[in-house]
């Protein structure tokens, strides 16, 4: 197995297509927000291209709705796969997200702003996967700086104890996910602006530049332990 790549912020047809052909394990489509994002979409928007992605790619909802009902709506509209918590919410929220879920995987963002990242992973673990991700004082995503990856090694190390998976993102692109990787040793990598052109619109080349690169280096493996 190899580390999954997601590319996110899907917001057209032409985005989606090139996702997919470049090998996307899966593609994130951004809506409902609280923070600015170019590529927010409406519920109607999502909708129509989440039923255009082919099976075995998963269709993940970037959400920063803080409340698990809503959230849950929206899942439920969009039809997706795999749901990102990625607003402020505490860790019952998730729960409740995770518990009405009804099947799907639920995956919480984490803001690594300081050390202080490692000791909230620990606390928000209780999901499928957590997402690190860079932020700034006027978005949660997509601000297409890095973070510090060794608060990021840590926080893999301390989650893959309790069998939790990390998805990296933030900053990254085709020429920095190596690196990444090797660093960090996390189940996934996520992407947005690193693999867009000057317009704001997903590039082929670097897309496929972007999953070539992470699918060169294995998975590591996760096991989630058993319950006592």
């Amino acid at each position: 197995m190899t580390v999954r790549a997601k590319i996110c912020g899907i917001r057209s047809e032409t985005d989606l297509r090139l996702a997919v052909a470049a090998g996307a394990d899966a593609i994130g489509f951004i809506s409902g927000i609280t923070h600015f994002s170019e590529d927010s979409l409406s519920a109607a928007e999502a909708a129509h291209l989440s039923a255009m992605v082919p099976p075995f790619v998963t269709r993940v909802l970037v959400t920063h709705l803080e409340d698990a009902t809503s959230i849950i709506d929206l899942a439920n509209e969009i039809s997706v796969d795999s749901i990102q918590i990625h607003g402020l919410v505490s860790p019952e929220t998730v729960r409740e997200v995770r518990a009405a879920a009804r099947g799907r995987k639920v995956l919480r963002a984490v803001h690594v702003t300081g050390h202080d990242a490692v000791d909230v992973a620990r606390a928000t673990a209780d999901c499928d996967a957590v997402l690190l991700d860079s932020r700034t004082e006027d978005r949660l995503g997509g601000t297409g700086f890095t973070h510090d990856w060794s608060i990021s090694a840590e926080i893999v190390e301390a989650l893959t104890e309790i069998g939790c998976p990390v998805v990296l993102a933030g900053g990254l692109n085709a020429d920095n996910v190596g690196t990444a990787i090797a660093a960090v040793h996390p189940f996934g990598v996520d992407v947005n602006s690193g693999v867009e052109d000057a317009s704001g619109n997903k590039s082929p080349q670097a897309c496929r530049d972007f999953v070539t690169a992470a699918h060169d280096f294995p998975t590591p493996t996760i096991t989630r332990p058993l319950p006592r």
